[in-house]
């Protein structure tokens, strides 16, 4: 677990700025002000987790009053010096207790404090001290001694301008709303030439400071040593071109001449760009026609500016080509921008023809095309569905003997894989290979990533493997694809192989690869895994994200560990990532597997309490809790409430109300339910089916069930639906045919250890109200081995327990008959069994509550053990838990009768006629109580790995 910072708690600014303490005599505020140097050198080493730091920082030393109005001392002259002291004056002015009453402090309309008077002549350059909580930055700027507390908006990288420069971009950039440009820069005087002031103008450029920037260029104007050349002209023109302000810039770009400054090429460029870039073309085309007037020759720039702004302002085809004829009459050679803006524009309108017209052109022209170009080839033929063209324009290039660049390649492929075209991007995989390109990592990312997605993980695989046993190193980006596209399709084991493979290959994974990788392990439930990741993580220093975290969470809860996973949960919150609607959906989910109705509730509820909006997930997870536990009225409840909040109902929220009105008997409200989703013209889910065979088998209504799994088997259902009817009649039961059903299970993996836990319990359920026992029994067998029930069966020297509290009635049953068969197989060969037996039927705050017994999994399995008379009893310190001790477990499995008892068999199934409360045996129709007394005469099927 992480451990936790624990932070400084400083008496707010604020609190001190509005304080209604009386001033204090003069004579404290020395005392205060060494005071708070000594603070300051106690709290040097403890302050180095709360406190930011900066290039430049200021303390008061023991000769020092506080800045304000303090009487002027000839002999101890108040002043500031630069020093190490890192940021820690007004945490410890707060801390000390020191009044900052009556010290002239301006505040903002927001109340953040932007300075205070000061007195004491401070002439140093501009320092800043930052803090963390709040409480703002400190700034001693040059002007006047002026102690300002703001937000510097920016700092320099440092070494990226000279010295002078970075120092005047600072002082500035610390300049007041009204300070003045002047004194701030009066240092400089004659010191800084046009190139340095340009290179300060590009720097509020590129932070978008026009303000300052504009503020500047007026002081500038009024001065002689200083005074702006054509360069700073155009380059203020750029500024406010790219904040929209066209106003500005045509009355600076007016008033040029005035000021002595001559239009020129570069001025009007920047102004024609300013008014393009704003959809103002028409102006840009007038600008071009009044600079030919001034007898100034546009250049290649100029005309490039122009069609830019004509091509995305909505001028017509003919008006651009007539532009481009323009230029060329005018001697000015089209250029690789130049085509690259035509085929933007036939892109964006869907000219192909043009579009082929202009790449020839510019092939002719002996322009190499770059990436831009075939970009905008692509998609012009992308949008209308004819990407083979695009492979017909590279086979003429390839002809005459012009290779195109592999980006040609990679983008065609790219496009045709998300367009889902795999036979197609296989082709152009191919054409590259034959043209003599070679693929490099981007290209098998891009065809693992679109074989994956279709759904093709052979070839995923041979293709990697030819990737490596080529000149081609997989990179870090070729892992990611990998590690999505194996977790997607729930190949969660090879997901982590993937990743030891990384390490072995000296390639560091990034955040998008722990990632994955921490989401597939949730999904996969492989704990121990994920928690290799994230030591892997933390010794290379990176701080997990809220996505690791949620996988690492998940992890926790497929493996029933709620402990720790709570403690994930509070780790994330304190290593500051906060979080997230998934993240709360997964505790959520957690406890609802397990029935642990209450915590489920608790997560909820702080949920709701940290602004986090719910969604369907949240809602579908409180109505399994509820209803596992149940507690049908607060399900349905909960399920009222979910069509209040506009929520809209998926497939697993019909899935977890008729999982409730299954575990509470509510046969006929099922039913209804189960029609109303057929009447919606939605198909329902496998689950959905076993869950209404499930009620039909519990209440002997056998005629529903046949005609149920009738349905299930008809021509016009899901492949899947079909495979399991006809694997719960018994008809898959061969080697052979069982691979139809090992397919099913497969595909499964794909959603995950939840959904899947979900299918097989309502799977097993409906198996054993069916008697198919022993079929039961190796599907349970065949969900351990993909990951599900990993839980169930634990032991120990002392103790062997079954957990059964995240399963279905019928899943228990089956778990508990396997479990008893293997103690009591160990019992007649005189082997030790532990000194306790433990079965886990409920888990959370409930099980430490009497009515914990009435859970419908505990009650099915102690009834189950009391009707076979055995032993067992509810544990004293757990009511969710029944033990049994050793000596009364031998004595107990010791008799015979016990074999049949408990025998894994499969009984034949009713035929439509069946009478209900009786069953067909050998063709002979028996009682429930006659099926009992001739166990031995039933036709069954022996489970061989039991």
């Amino acid at each position: 677990m992480m451990a936790s910072i624990a932070p400084l708690n400083p008496q707010p600014v604020s609190a001190n700025l509005h304080s209604n303490k009386p001033n204090k005599p003069n004579a404290v505020f020395k005392q205060e002000a060494n005071k708070a140097h000594s603070h300051i050198s106690k709290s040097r080493h403890e302050n180095t987790q709360y406190l930011s730091f900066c290039k430049s920082r200021i303390f008061w030393d023991s000769s020092l009053y506080l800045p304000g109005k303090l009487p002027k001392s000839p002999n101890k002259p108040q002043r500031a010096i630069s020093s190490t002291h890192d940021g820690i004056l007004i945490d410890c002015l707060c801390r000390a207790d020191i009044d900052l009453e009556n010290r002239d402090i301006t505040l903002n309309d927001k109340g953040t404090v932007l300075g205070f008077s000061a007195s004491n002549g401070v002439t140093s350059t501009s320092r800043v001290l930052k803090t963390k909580r709040g409480l703002g930055e400190l700034h001693v700027a040059s002007a006047r001694g002026k102690l300002i507390l703001g937000n510097h908006s920016a700092t320099v990288e440092k070494g990226k301008y000279s010295y002078d420069v970075e120092t005047a971009i600072d002082n500035l950039s610390c300049l007041p709303p009204r300070g003045s440009v002047a004194k701030c820069l009066e240092y400089f005087k004659n010191k800084l030439s046009l190139n340095d002031f340009s290179l300060i103008f590009r720097e509020f450029a590129q932070r978008g400071d026009w303000q300052r920037a504009l503020r500047l260029f007026k002081y500038m104007q009024r001065q002689q040593w200083c005074k702006p050349n054509e360069h700073i002209y155009t380059i203020m023109i750029g500024i406010l071109g790219r904040e929209g302000l066209l106003d500005k810039c045509s009355e600076i770009f007016e008033e040029m001449p005035s000021q002595d400054v001559g239009w020129n090429v570069y001025s009007f460029t920047a102004l024609i760009n300013a008014y393009g870039r704003n959809g103002q073309y028409e102006t840009s085309l007038h600008l071009l026609a009044r600079m030919k007037r001034e007898r100034i020759a546009p250049t290649l720039i100029t005309y490039n500016t122009v069609i830019n702004a004509c091509a995305k302002g909505g001028l017509d085809w003919e008006g651009l080509l007539g532009l481009f004829a323009q230029m060329r009459h005018e001697g000015i050679q089209p250029d690789i921008v130049t085509y690259n803006t035509l085929l933007n524009a036939c892109s964006s309108r869907g000219l192909a023809n043009e579009a082929e017209m202009v790449f020839r052109t510019m092939n002719e022209a002996g322009i190499l095309p770059n990436a831009v170009t075939y970009n905008y080839l692509v998609e012009t033929f992308r949008h209308i569905g004819l990407l083979e063209r695009v492979s017909e324009l590279l086979k003429e290039l390839e002809l005459a003997g012009n290779l195109p660049d592999i980006t040609a390649y990679n983008l065609l492929l790219e496009a045709h894989a998300k367009s889902g075209m795999v036979k197609q991007a296989v082709d152009v995989f191919r054409q590259m290979q034959e043209a003599g390109c070679t693929p490099n990592a981007s290209t098998y990312s891009t065809l693992l990533n679109c074989y994956g997605s279709s759904g093709q993980y052979d070839d995923v695989r041979e293709l990697f493997s030819d990737m490596k046993a080529s000149s081609t190193e997989p990179d870090v980006v070729t892992y990611n694809t990998l590690i999505d596209v194996f977790g997607k399709g729930g190949y969660f084991k090879e997901v982590v192989s993937l990743f030891h493979d990384m390490v072995e290959d000296d390639i560091q994974p990034v955040m998008e690869s722990y990632e994955g990788l921490m989401f597939a392990c949730g999904m996969g439930g492989l704990l121990e895994d994920a928690k290799q990741i994230l030591q892997h993580m933390q010794n290379r220093g990176v701080v997990p994200t809220v996505k690791a975290f949620n996988g690492l969470i998940e992890a926790y809860g497929k493996a029933t560990l709620y402990e720790d996973a709570v403690v994930a949960f509070n780790t994330m919150k304190e290593a500051g990532s906060e979080p997230n609607r998934d993240t709360y959906n997964s505790l959520i989910h957690m406890y609802s597997r397990g029935g642990c109705f209450l915590e489920s509730h608790g997560i909820f509820w702080l949920m709701h309490e940290a602004g986090v909006e719910k969604n369907v997930e949240t809602f579908n997870g409180l109505i399994e809790a509820f209803g596992r536990a149940g507690d049908f009225v607060e399900a349905s409840k909960i399920f009222r409430d979910m069509k209040i909040a506009k929520c809209p109902p998926n497939e697993q929220t019909h899935e977890v109300v008729l999982n409730a009105y299954c575990t509470t008997g509510q046969i006929d409200e099922g039913r209804a339910h189960f029609l109303e989703i057929k009447e919606q013209g939605l198909v329902p889910s496998i689950t959905a089916y076993c869950l209404m065979l499930s009620m039909y088998a519990r209440s002997s209504r056998w005629e529903d069930a046949y005609e149920l799994l009738e349905e299930m088997q008809a021509h016009k259902m899901p492949n899947a639906h079909r495979v399991i009817g006809t694997m719960i009649k018994g008809d898959y039961d061969d080697l052979p045919k069982w691979q139809m059903v090992d397919y099913v299970f497969d595909n499964l993996k794909s959603q995950g250890t939840g959904i899947g836990m979900a299918f097989y319990n309502v799977l097993l359920d409906t198996l054993w109200w069916f008697g198919q026992k022993a079929r039961a029994a190796k599907v349970l067998e065949e969900a351990r081995k993909r990951g599900v029930f990993l839980e169930v069966f634990r032991q120990t020297k002392l103790v062997w327990s079954l957990d059964v509290h995240r399963m279905s009635v019928g899943a228990a049953l089956t778990s508990l008959s396997v479990w008893l068969i293997d103690i009591q197989r160990l019992v007649l060969d005189e082997e030790d069994i532990p000194q306790l037996a433990s079965i886990v039927t409920v888990q959370g705050e409930s099980a430490q509550k009497k009515d914990a017994r009435g859970f419908p999994i505990s009650k099915a399995v102690y009834s189950f053990l009391k009707d076979l008379a055995a032993p067992v009893s509810y544990a004293a310190w757990n009511k969710g838990r029944i033990i049994c001790h050793q000596i009364q477990l031998k004595r107990w499995l010791s008799k015979s009768f016990l074999d049949e008892a408990i025998a894994l068999v499969n009984s034949l199934l009713p035929i439509p006629s069946a009478m209900i409360g009786s069953t067909y045996v050998e063709g002979k129709e028996v009682g429930n109580e006659e099926i009992k007394s001739k166990a031995k005469e039933i036709t069954r099927t022996e489970l061989t790995s039991v």
